[in-house]
């Protein structure tokens, strides 16, 4: 007996101490939530500028309306009030008000200052509203794909909107009301108010003159060619910030196709990070700049620069055949040096390269220029590209890389890993985002160029600038020659790749 009033008096106050000590702070919650409603109140979301404070992304004002149900002492009325009021369906609002247990339900969101004034003027017992932030993109469709775009909740969906959401969408505060067990204030209580934390604002990389004109570049090939796509990208071959980024077609942000899905869907894909393609000529100036490496290195098999290769249209590799794009009729590809090769965009040459380099060393490099691999860069669904294991590549697969076929990459990989061989070769990790800063002026992030590795050495970069440079002087870029500047590029059917 005296055991079992022992064990008894033992789980009273072990009981006593779970439910005190405990389980305190879990009661006190549940005791605060069934005495007080609470009034959502909603940050302003960060603001998104170009690297210069050009305004890209801002906040117009809104506001959500609530109802406490059980506060609402006319429901008929109020429902009808309210549906003129907001333009709301009034039998929606009737069935709410009356069927839906939830303390508060949503009435109408994103409703303007005047609709909410004469909401006001109403005086309606149980309905309150609260401040919500409508997103804004004043410059239309320009970088929609990069900027991205917000859900009806303020969530970020897409692109930068999306990445950087957690930094942009700030911490909700709550207006809190002391009401009794049914949700009906109580008279002379005193409302408690929790302030929201706006969020962080971001400063881009990207500079908006520039990206003005690479857009109105592309709306110019669109409408002279007619193409199902066109990309084109900006970076700084220093830093490898991003400068411009663009893709047609496009879209306005102001004017959200959400109800097409597949059509926004294609619109709002960033194809020159998300998309792969066999980049084709322009990739001859990675073999160009792997050749030249090498042979600076005192490595036999590759190629001197004044090495003339064989004036053969054609290649045999393991049984298969490889042309130029050139019939080389009247002497054309006769006689070349690897700069007329880069000029005459000759494929034999650099099925050459890569055959006499080798698989092992070639992979080598393409591993260094981030081939087959993320970059890294601050931005969602960013594709790995496509490249053989190197244990399957043939000989007829290595000589088809060497002049941009049998390999995959996107955009960006291709524009870094060429930059990467006119700037001493250094590789960095791109990016998108230049600063996050409060509006107080407080500087949380300020990100500065990050190394990733070296992929050739400067003099290769200097040799190679210098033969890229007479590709569009005197060789197949001439389009792209401007007087009175040093441009160097690399001609091929998708993209038309260039470095100044």
């Amino acid at each position: 007996m005296l055991m079992a009033i022992t064990f008894l008096f033992l789980f009273i106050i072990g009981r006593y101490f779970y439910v005190q000590i405990i389980w305190r702070d879990w009661l006190v919650y549940k005791a605060l939530d069934q005495w007080t409603r609470e009034l959502p109140i909603v940050p302003a979301r960060g603001v998104i500028t170009d690297r210069n404070g050009t305004v890209l992304v801002e906040n117009n004002t809104a506001y959500t309306v609530f109802a406490r149900s059980n506060a609402v002492k006319e429901k008929e009325k109020t429902a009808k009030l309210l549906a003129q009021t907001l333009g709301c369906n009034e039998d929606t609002l009737y069935e709410k008000l009356t069927t839906v247990k939830a303390s508060e339900v949503t009435v109408a969101k994103r409703i303007e200052k005047d609709a909410i004034s004469s909401l006001t003027q109403l005086s309606l017992d149980g309905v309150y509203y609260s401040r919500d932030n409508l997103r804004s993109y004043p410059r239309g469709s320009s970088l929609c794909q990069v900027l991205g775009f917000t859900s009806s909740d303020n969530a970020g969906v897409t692109g930068i909107e999306k990445y950087y959401d957690e930094v942009l969408k700030g911490k909700r505060g709550e207006l809190l009301y002391e009401t009794d067990l049914v949700g009906i204030d109580l008279d002379g209580a005193v409302a408690a108010y929790l302030p929201a934390e706006d969020g962080y604002n971001i400063s881009l990389t990207i500079d908006y003159g520039i990206q003005s004109i690479v857009e109105s570049s592309l709306q110019k090939v669109a409408k002279e060619y007619n193409p199902t796509g066109a990309e084109c990208i900006v970076l700084d071959p220093n830093t490898f910030e991003i400068l411009a980024m663009a893709n047609y077609p496009s879209y306005d942000l102001n004017e959200i196709p959400r109800d097409d899905i597949n059509t926004l869907n294609k619109l709002s894909r960033n194809k020159i990070i998300s998309d792969v393609y066999e980049p084709g000529s322009t990739f001859k100036v990675l073999t160009a700049a792997i050749n030249i490496e090498e042979n600076l290195k005192g490595n036999s098999k590759a190629y001197s620069i004044n090495h003339v290769f064989s004036s053969s249209r054609t290649r045999a590799v393991d049984g298969t055949t490889v042309k130029c794009w050139n019939n080389h009729a009247n002497g054309r590809h006769a006689n070349q040096t690897l700069s007329d090769a880069l000029n005459n965009s000759c494929n034999p040459c650099f099925t050459d390269i890569a055959l006499s380099i080798g698989k092992e060393t070639f992979y080598d490099y393409l591993s260094a220029f981030g081939l087959g691999k993320r970059s890294g860069i601050d931005f969602n669904g960013e594709a790995y590209g496509l490249l053989m294991p190197e244990s399957a590549v043939r000989n007829c697969d290595l000589a088809r890389i060497g002049f941009g076929q049998t390999v995959a990459v996107t955009g960006l990989q291709l524009a870094l890993a060429t930059a990467s061989t006119i700037n001493g070769g250094y590789y960095y990790q791109p990016r998108l985002v230049k600063k996050i800063y409060a509006n107080d002026g407080y500087v949380k992030e300020n990100y500065q160029p990050v190394l990733k590795n070296r992929t050739v050495s400067e003099e290769t970069s200097k040799r190679l600038a210098t033969m890229l440079e007479g590709v569009v002087k005197d060789g197949s870029g001439k389009k792209a020659y401007i007087e009175g500047y040093k441009v160097g590029g690399k001609t091929g059917v998708f993209p038309l790749a260039c470095a100044n």
